[in-house]
């Protein structure tokens, strides 16, 4: 589901924003972007941020900011605000207006989801089941 803006790169997805929800992701997508090591795209309609997989993402709806990471439940001992869900360990911070993380926190957060990337790999490949192989009849 796309919630945010249509863009062609991350860029225009900012551009397309206004008012708190434009400052609350300027301010998320600096900290993220001043760690390095991660590649920046628009993958389903909102930033996501690539390190030996998707590790983590900003995304803009109309009365929230959310900043999700893939193994986001590992990393709650980090930051008790984030909310599991979803597959893939998924856990998410909700910022509405008024509401903030800090940049040294975000930063501990992005440095923690690369290093579960580069330790356990891609987390869309880890977690999906094999499937049986056929036998020949």
């Amino acid at each position: 589901m796309q919630t945010g803006p249509a863009a062609a790169n991350p860029d225009a997805y900012v551009a397309g924003l206004d008012g708190w929800r434009r400052d609350r992701v300027e301010a998320l997508r600096a900290a993220v972007r001043a760690v390095g090591g991660l590649t920046e795209v628009i993958k389903w309609g909102h930033l996501v941020y690539l390190s030996n997989g998707p590790a983590l993402l900003i995304r803009a709806e109309d009365r929230r900011v959310l900043l999700g990471f893939w193994r986001g439940q590992r990393l709650r001992d980090l930051e008790p605000r984030l909310k599991p869900g979803g597959q893939y360990e998924m856990a998410t911070l909700s910022l509405t207006d008024g509401e903030a993380v800090g940049a040294d926190t975000v930063t501990v957060l992005t440095r923690a989801a690369i290093a579960l990337n580069a330790e356990l790999g891609d987390p869309t490949r880890a977690l999906k089941p094999k499937a049986p192989k056929k036998e020949k009849t």
